[in-house]
């Protein structure tokens, strides 16, 4: 009889508002306490849920990838019963997107081969309250075209120790691959659209808090490769909060993405 476990790759949406961020927490509560205290409520013996990224207290995902093993002899049911049984468990900003029966030797997180982010501005001088809790209110006016020129100079292979937030551990490398720094507008909704191959602590945020102070001419486009070449957080701009941002995609190795999902075995850190 085959006793090797199940394993089953979920793709997870959730609003990060009331959350201390993915990971199972000291102090507080993270999104990965709560996919597996459902997943004991229908399972014996389910193991450890591993995600493709690690988001901070407040961020949000669209797209979260994650994998986990079940016992064999305790999976009774069709695997498409699994979303429903687990959404059942789990609550109502936190939901089980799409679930399916992965290799033995998938992995969520060393597999994923580059992420997306996207992060949403509401630039009016009233805030939208629909978007109070998904979007950072601006009320200065923001330039389009010096933020899509300094955008621009964030794309390719750069050390971005400048954009990245403080950590007690060391870091392996702070270099980082870009492919696409966008920014797009629909009336008072910029969405700044962040794509590569691993994001180091709050860098993504950091990006769009300095490329926000470039549209409201407090930084000119041309300083960005500047403050890339002094690798020092101290000369990149503000620290964009937290609640506009989102893990929309991952990317696998064969350009395949999570509906709405990003990971990278490079990652040592993500917002």
């Amino acid at each position: 009889m085959d006793s090797t476990p199940l394993k089953f790759k979920l793709t997870i949406a959730f609003d990060g508002s009331q959350y201390a961020g993915w990971q199972v927490q000291p102090t507080g509560v993270g999104v990965q306490q709560l996919v597996e205290l459902a997943l004991s409520r229908i399972f014996r013996h389910p193991g450890r849920v591993h995600s493709s990224s690690r988001t901070d207290t407040g961020v949000h995902a669209l797209g979260m990838v994650a994998h986990v093993e079940i016992p064999r002899d305790e999976f009774k049911m069709p695997v498409a019963k699994l979303l429903l049984a687990m959404n059942a468990h789990l609550p109502a900003d936190i939901r089980v997107m799409k679930v399916a029966r992965c290799p033995a030797a998938f992995h969520a997180r060393f597999q994923a081969r580059g992420k997306q982010y996207r992060y949403f501005v509401w630039n009016h001088p009233g805030m939208n309250p629909l978007m109070r809790a998904q979007a950072w209110h601006v009320t200065q006016k923001l330039e389009m075209a010096a933020m899509r020129q300094a955008a621009a100079l964030l794309v390719g292979r750069h050390d971005f120790k400048s954009f990245a937030g403080t950590q007690n551990h060391p870091r392996k490398s702070t270099v980082r691959t870009l492919t696409r720094c966008d920014i797009k507008r629909q009336g008072a909704r910029f969405t700044f659209v962040i794509e590569g191959d691993g994001f180091l602590y709050k860098m993504c945020r950091s990006l769009v808090g300095t490329l926000v102070q470039v549209g409201q001419g407090k930084i000119a486009p041309e300083e960005m490769k500047g403050i890339l070449a002094r690798r020092d957080r101290r000369v990149g701009g503000m620290t964009a909060p937290a609640q506009g941002l989102v893990l929309w995609k991952v990317f696998y190795g064969n350009g395949k993405t999570s509906p709405g999902g990003a990971g990278d075995s490079r990652n040592e850190s993500d917002e």
